[in-house]
């Protein structure tokens, strides 16, 4: 597998990077996991617009799904005439609603499911293409789950936003790489339940036996230099700031 980071702020973009959004490829096969503000424009230095396979969405806070509204306009009003072939859209009981609403005006009800093939994601273990997937939910104010990508005996697992749970570590159990979110600072916030500072994520890695940590969803008013000294406090292996289009063979 190829992970690529095509977005890794937290909460808004950043001057350097749009919202989270990463890009992962397998035997010709790319999925998407999350598209938010920004995230449609840098995309595009790492594939076709019309080059993706499968997308896939943690949760419906704007920063991981709003750019999805930019992506019906580019499948439904295709220039070169008629939308684009739905493509599979994996995300929360309500996805579809929360799209067509954010957009405000599609032309009809029912126009995003002409180019977005959506399904509902509960916990459970399916196939997206080449890949096995595990999905679990994460603990956040609205639903949202993280999720395990499995291809010829390698794993990625992928947070999404959460606070500390048992499940995340089970995803995370003997990963290979552990793209995790630290968007708070140890020391400084305490909310149960909405996010990760550096050090519970460098822990949760420790206790699930990950090989790779690599800290992402920072926002631009947390430090990173902070998260990351954190987070190696307490885990042993590699840690790594994610950053845009950085790319991990896997």
């Amino acid at each position: 597998m190829k992970l690529t980071v095509v977005g890794c702020s937290g909460s808004f973009p950043s001057a350097e990077s749009a919202c989270s959004s990463y890009l992962v490829e397998a035997d010709g096969f790319r999925l998407l996991l999350d598209m938010g503000n920004g995230a449609l424009g840098e995309l595009q230095r790492h594939c076709g617009l019309y080059d993706l396979d499968a997308i896939f969405l943690s949760h419906l806070h704007a920063d991981h799904c709003i750019d999805m509204c930019a992506y019906f306009v580019a499948r439904y009003y295709r220039h070169d005439g008629g939308p684009c072939p739905p493509i599979p859209v994996y995300g929360p009981e309500g996805t579809e609603h929360r799209l067509t609403t954010a957009y405000a005006d599609t032309p009809t009800a029912s126009s995003m499911s002409e180019v977005f093939d959506f399904h509902t994601v509960k916990p459970s273990t399916f196939d997206i293409g080449p890949f096995t997937v595990h999905t679990e939910r994460v603990r956040h104010p609205v639903e949202a789950y993280g999720i395990r990508v499995e291809h010829a005996g390698k794993s990625l697992t992928y947070s999404g936003d959460t606070g500390v749970t048992e499940a995340l570590e089970g995803l995370a159990r003997d990963t290979d790489l552990f793209l995790c979110e630290a968007a708070f600072t140890h020391g400084k916030e305490n909310i149960p339940d909405l996010h990760l500072n550096g050090r519970e994520a460098g822990e949760t890695a420790a206790r699930a036996g990950a090989r790779r940590l690599v800290l992402t969803h920072i926002p631009p008013w947390t430090d990173p230099a902070v998260n990351l000294a954190d987070a190696r406090e307490v885990f042993d292996g590699p840690v790594d700031l994610a950053v845009p289009r950085a790319t991990y063979e896997i």
